[in-house]
């Protein structure tokens, strides 16, 4: 495959709508020092202005108590307290890392929270969030409101008018996230930002925070018909989302269509058969197994999703506050350069279809599901748990590195499986190449050659590349044998044996061409800089 650079190619804004925010996971783990250190290693990295992470309101940060929970006598319920310092010490660390919160409101704390026969309570995720709506609309309010003057008398109001705060998190998930319907995601919304806003209009709010690109022209439009406040959207997507989808587009609203996650204990039973192993991770991933390796995923849902909700969305601004390439957690590919190539993908594809996104997640450091033992346990993560880059942490710190201008080479420059983006930044040009595919399929390397117009010669060619043998810290871990643990000296070889750092690449020079080539494996991506090139005038 071969592609020109020409000279007179337009120069384009490089919108990096990714670094707007990140997601991580419950607002607990944000108390903890290697979550911080993580974290300011992304920031300075990478830079990522915001951190999402759930549970903000959940019981473990202890926000709201009673007497009763620690003095169990008749009448010590009715002495009650709101306690926000948990909350304070978690934002005082994505601060100190030098990011602001993106503030997800979720979920009800237990005092507050509705109980229904026949409605379950809790979620059943490992921290057991309360995924119901309040009993009382009026206590929910007040609480909310208790919040809100906590964090403008800690951090002063004109801090807090730069956060975004998102009402709940995929309320469009019973069982996981909410135990309601639409309507009742809609009431809440209403009451948390007119709560809001009357502390202080110039804080913003929005939602809904559904899965899968959905909801966003209902919600729209009862905000508009009730005159509820709403100063942005957000929505989630992931390539392999089994639940529902965009409205407009077919039996989109369905709030469970059921696909994988509908198993019968018969079904169960003869997965857990398969397992080799008898440990948790082993158990997990027969129940779930990866359904980007067996099932036929699209790689443009995504891409699909979003154009159509930015045209649902008018002139709101949009965001993505969840996304990547594997809906399920304890995926192994996860760990591998197959989610590096498709970020680095929708990163290039969609710049134009939102206004900021927030890849799931910074770090392993998370415990939806468990807390895992094994250091590569197939977590959303950009790094491991002790902090280990994984490939799509090496892929976009090129995405981060590239240059602010953008060489627009065509809509079809990154729609196949081959795809090239090129940049300016300063004297130099940076070429990026990558070969997507929604399976990690042992086929051929493939030749790319690109030429690139220039009015002089270079003084230097350099590569960066995520490949089998470079960016692959899961092939040395195997290789260690998988162990469960790691020590101190095991982190620090599997992170240096593992880096992807600059090296020399052959060129050459003729008729105002440069010329190099590469050779792409299945997820491989490679990022040129040519250094010194004529001041980037192509």
């Amino acid at each position: 495959m071969d592609y020109i650079i020409r000279r007179d190619a337009p120069v384009v804004a490089h919108k990096k709508h990714w670094q707007f925010c990140v997601g991580s996971g419950h607002a607990v783990l944000a108390l903890r020092a290697d979550y911080a250190r993580q974290l300011k290693f992304i920031h300075d990295t990478l830079g990522i202005q915001r951190v999402r992470f759930h549970g903000i309101l959940d019981d473990d940060m202890r926000t709201f108590t009673d007497l009763s929970a620690q003095m169990p006598v008749p009448g010590a319920e009715q002495f009650t307290e709101y306690n926000f310092n948990a909350c304070g010490a978690a934002y005082d660390n994505v601060l100190a890392a030098g990011m602001k919160p993106f503030v997800e409101l979720s979920y009800m704390p237990g005092r507050l929270a509705l109980r229904e026969e026949g409605r379950p309570v809790e979620g059943f995720f490992f921290y057991r969030p309360k995924i119901v709506p309040p009993k009382d609309d009026a206590a929910w309010v007040d609480y909310i409101q208790a919040f809100m003057r906590y964090l403008i008398h800690r951090y002063g109001v004109e801090e807090i008018r730069t956060w975004f705060f998102e009402v709940w998190n995929e309320p469009d998930l019973p069982g996981a996230f909410f135990n309601g319907t639409r309507e009742e995601y809609f009431h809440l919304y209403a009451l948390t930002a007119r709560a809001i806003k009357a502390v202080d209009a110039g804080i913003p709010v929005g939602g809904p925070a559904t899965s899968n690109s959905k909801w966003v022209k209902s919600f729209l439009a009862f905000c508009r018909q009730n005159d509820v406040p709403v100063d942005f959207v957000t929505t989630h997507q992931y390539a392999g989302d089994p639940l529902g989808g965009v409205e407009d587009q077919g039996d989109m609203e369905a709030e469970n269509p059921g696909g994988d996650w509908s198993q019968s204990a018969e079904q169960q039973r003869a997965r857990l058969a398969t397992a080799e192993e008898k440990t948790f991770l082993a158990g997990l991933r027969a129940l779930m197994p990866d359904k980007s390796e067996t099932t036929d995923l699209p790689n443009d849902l995504f891409i699909k999703n979003a154009r159509t909700v930015r045209a649902q969305a008018g002139d709101m601004p949009l965001y993505y506050t969840e996304w990547n390439e594997n809906a399920i957690f304890s995926a192994w590919t996860n760990d591998t350069r197959k989610v590096a190539a498709y970020d680095v993908k929708m990163a290039l594809e969609l710049g134009d279809a939102m206004d900021g996104s927030s890849i799931w997640c910074f770090s392993d450091i998370f415990e939806e599901l468990h807390p895992f033992a094994q250091e590569f346990h197939g977590g959303f993560g950009m790094l491991t748990q002790q902090g280990i880059p994984k490939p799509v942490y090496y892929a976009m710190k090129m995405l981060a590195d590239a240059g602010d201008e953008r060489i627009d080479l065509g809509p079809d420059a990154t729609s196949g499986e081959f795809g090239i983006a090129a940049f300016r930044k300063g004297g130099d040009v940076q070429v990026l190449l990558f070969r997507q595919r929604m399976k990690n399929e042992a086929l051929p390397r493939e030749r790319v050659r690109v030429a690139l117009e220039l009015d002089g010669r270079p003084t230097d060619l350099t590569l960066r590349r995520v490949d089998e043998d470079h960016g692959n810290p899961l092939s040395i871990w195997q290789e260690m044998g998988s162990p469960v643990s790691l020590n101190r000296t095991e982190v620090e070889r599997i992170r240096r044996e593992s880096e992807v750092v600059e090296e020399a690449w052959p060129f050459a020079c003729e008729d105002g061409r440069v010329t190099f080539e590469a050779e792409l494996g299945v997820n491989d991506v490679w990022f040129f800089t040519v250094k010194n090139a004529v001041g980037g005038k192509l």
